[in-house]
């Protein structure tokens, strides 16, 4: 292992624009067969190379990142990313100084907090009182500053009498709770977060979202998700990590699409192979920025939306077994008017080819905002749940989807289309695209919340 490996303290960056810099990071481990092994492995080369024997390993090494290099701005949100096994946990707690690199350099530019594994920096023997003082004292807090801010931390964390409880007791959800009661009331300059939102409760998580936004707007903020909905929803850019190394640095919705397609074309093996579609991005020069829309009226329903079809200019996958051929929003009553308004009765009308016969057919849609975000959307396993069809090879079929359009806020939305086989927990996606159909909303008069209703 080298010896070049360095991890500089708070204030060593150069540049004060930068929270964290990585360059050329590396952590490798020597794995033994057997316990005595690592003592042969360190005493042998020695003696070897006094006699001059050819050197024998003992070990085999495994690299957990290999040459990772990044830099991260002041005040951005960064989503890491990536497979269990890729690296993501490795390189958090080399950032955080809990582990120490092999190679590389780690500079880092003002207080971090971080949120890894749960129950990493407690005592379970203690109890929560005791923990907080611990883990807020691990963190850089010195102990008259946890007595000022103790009540405010028991009260984020809000667990009650179980504060004066051995942590050991705690449930998972619990355990979170005072975890990130204690990191939100560091006043870190970065922080780290590493997928444990995911065992909280929906009342608590929406606690430390509504923190994470109050953070974002002065602070660094490192994310790890296996949820790439909220890293497009809170991250600018993403890191992807694959066996280690950097598989794509970029911006999220981006980098998280490529992922969505990797996993799956992983899941699939070789049965089937994704090819990625290209865009022309033509779309982009005829859409109105969000910024320029401005909400008319005091209502809080109402809008006009302006709806097309974006197939060809439409980034995704297929494997060749089916394509999409049509996806079309129309009136059930107005004709062929193009203009749409919240409340209109419509119908979406996918359509596609199947070039290989298909069991279990599925065609479905998604509207999403622009931050990636689920607004709704259906597909037709609740018809061939129940009804068998089967679509032949060179057959072209259709699914029509009547619904009533929401009133949304000003701004362009997408609507994902896919055609694929089978059922809902064992499927093959065959032709996915992320931006099929464009909503462009302006003169909406939804001031609050994703969507709106008429009072």
């Amino acid at each position: 292992m080298s010896s070049d490996a360095n991890v500089k303290h708070p204030g060593d960056v150069v540049e004060d624009n930068v929270a964290i810099r990585v360059t050329g990071l590396s952590k490798h481990y020597r794995l033994y067969e057997k316990p005595e092994d690592r003592l042969k492995e360190s005493i042998y080369p020695v003696f070897n190379s006094l006699l001059g024997r050819k050197q024998r390993r003992y070990c085999t090494e495994f690299s957990a990142l290999s040459d990772v290099s990044f830099e991260i701005k002041k005040g951005d949100t960064v989503g890491i990313i990536g497979c269990n096994g890729s690296g993501k946990s490795t390189l958090l707690q080399m950032i955080c100084g809990t582990l120490n690199p092999s190679d590389g350099v780690i500079e880092v530019n003002g207080r971090v907090a971080a949120l890894l594994e749960l129950g990493s920096g407690f005592n379970p023997e203690f109890s929560g009182r005791e923990n907080v003082y611990l883990n807020a004292m691990i963190l850089g807090m010195a102990a008259h500053e946890v007595d000022k801010k103790f009540n405010d931390i028991a009260m984020f964390a809000d667990i009650g009498d179980f504060i004066e409880y051995p942590v050991k007791t705690y449930s998972s959800g619990m355990m979170l709770r005072l975890a990130f009661a204690v990191m939100a009331h560091v006043e870190a300059d970065i922080l780290v977060i590493d997928e444990a939102l995911a065992v909280g409760d929906a009342i608590f998580i929406q606690k430390c979202m509504r923190f994470i936004h109050s953070f974002q707007k002065e602070g660094t903020l490192l994310l790890v998700s296996h949820d790439m909905t909220s890293v497009q929803n809170i991250c600018k850019e993403s890191i992807w990590l694959e066996n280690g190394n950097v598989r794509s640095i970029g911006v999220s919705k981006e980098v998280t699409d490529a992922y969505l397609q990797s996993t799956l074309q992983a899941a699939y093996g070789n049965d089937y192979q994704l090819d990625s579609i290209a865009t022309h991005d033509q779309r982009q020069e005829a859409s109105v920025p969000v910024e320029e829309i401005e909400s008319t009226g005091a209502e809080v329903y109402g809008g006009e939306f302006v709806v097309h079809e974006n197939l060809e200019d439409a980034k995704g996958w297929k494997t060749g077994a089916a394509e999409l051929i049509g996806l079309e929003l129309a009136h059930r009553s107005k004709g062929p008017d193009r203009l749409f308004r919240g409340g209109d009765p419509v119908r979406m009308t996918i359509r596609a080819l199947a070039n290989e016969s298909l069991s279990d057919p599925i065609l479905g849609f998604i509207v999403k905002d622009r931050l990636g975000q689920d607004l709704f959307g259906e597909n037709t396993l609740p018809f061939t749940a129940t009804s068998a069809t089967t679509i032949a090879a060179g057959e072209k079929f259709k699914a029509e989807f009547d619904f009533v359009l929401p009133f949304l806020p000003n701004g362009e939305y997408v609507g994902m289309a896919s055609v694929a086989n089978g059922s809902l927990e064992n499927n093959t996606q065959h032709n996915y695209l992320h931006d099929a159909l464009v909503i462009t909303v302006s003169s909406s008069k939804v001031r609050w919340g994703l969507a709106g209703i008429p009072y």
